[in-house]
């Protein structure tokens, strides 16, 4: 992935906000979200089309802007992206429906 390489070089000094965002994340119910998916979040949505240079503050405000709705929807746009459904099970369908 070319932003992660691009971005990786900042990871362990971005560590603190990062930790401070999913603290929040835990204050709000959200216990399942790890630093590597808030990352991969970032990187694939945030960061995503960057024309410039980064600087470090940037990274860092843009980390604490976060919020839970957007990194929710990214994740469940993401988990539909790489879910396999086969409902070819007529007993299965009828589960899903209920």
């Amino acid at each position: 992935m070319e932003s992660s390489s691009k971005f990786d070089h900042f990871r362990t000094q971005v560590q603190p906000a990062l930790a401070s965002k999913l603290a929040e994340f835990r204050l709000l119910g959200i216990n399942s979200v790890t630093e590597k998916e808030l990352w991969e979040f970032l990187l694939k949505k945030k960061w995503k089309k960057v024309k410039e240079e980064k600087r470090l503050y940037e990274m860092i405000q843009e980390i604490l802007s976060v919020k839970v709705s957007d990194y929710l929807s990214f994740a469940t746009i993401e988990a539909y992206k790489t879910a396999e459904f086969s409902i070819d099970d007529e007993a299965e369908l009828k589960e899903l429906l209920k």
